[in-house]
């Protein structure tokens, strides 16, 4: 892992930063902007058999397959439900130095998108050991905003190109149908 990836995965960061925020399954998270490519109003997607089941599908970007995940599941609750602010958030994630590939574009489904916050370093508390619904591992930390905090993602674990490749033989669509 790369130093920089490194640092950013302790949270070794200094100053302040933006963060786009979103809810999904009614919590708040945050993500660095830095990885968002674009924001996109929910659209059709394709299944693509005998993948895991938080893997969505696929959509058509302007020519360009993008493999979606539903973030709900990748983080063990039930499928989302699409509705009215369900939206695609489309990710560039920089290649691990072992990829032989570049940079990976995926897109994930969240349940809407808020607002783009500025979150100091200094405000930004180590993630929970317990308590949030998600694996740990998956939490860069938690930001205060105002008086409320918000769930900021280690995108990198999160959405770990290696680890999403391993979960291949995890239970697919076909197998919770």
């Amino acid at each position: 892992m790369s130093t920089a990836l490194a640092a950013r995965d302790r949270g070794a960061l200094t100053g302040t930063h933006k963060y786009l925020s979103f809810t999904l399954q009614g919590e708040v998270y945050a993500m660095g902007i830095e990885q968002v490519k674009e924001i996109i109003e929910f659209r059709p997607i394709t299944l693509v058999p005998m993948m895991p089941a938080f893997m969505r599908g696929v959509i058509n970007l302007r020519g360009t397959v993008v493999p979606v995940i539903d973030l709900s599941r990748r983080f063990g609750g039930g499928p989302s439900v699409v509705g009215r602010r369900t939206c695609v958030v489309i990710l560039e994630l920089p290649a691990d130095e072992a990829s032989e590939v570049g940079p990976q574009v995926i897109g994930v489904i969240v349940d809407a998108v808020n607002a783009v916050l500025d979150i100091a370093a200094g405000a930004i508390e180590p993630p929970p050991s317990f308590g949030t619904g998600i694996r740990p591992d998956f939490l860069q930390g938690m930001g205060k905003v105002k008086e409320r905090f918000v769930l900021i993602l280690n995108v990198h674990k999160a959405l770990s190109l290696e680890e999403l490749k391993e979960l291949r033989n995890a239970p697919t669509h076909e197998a919770l149908t």
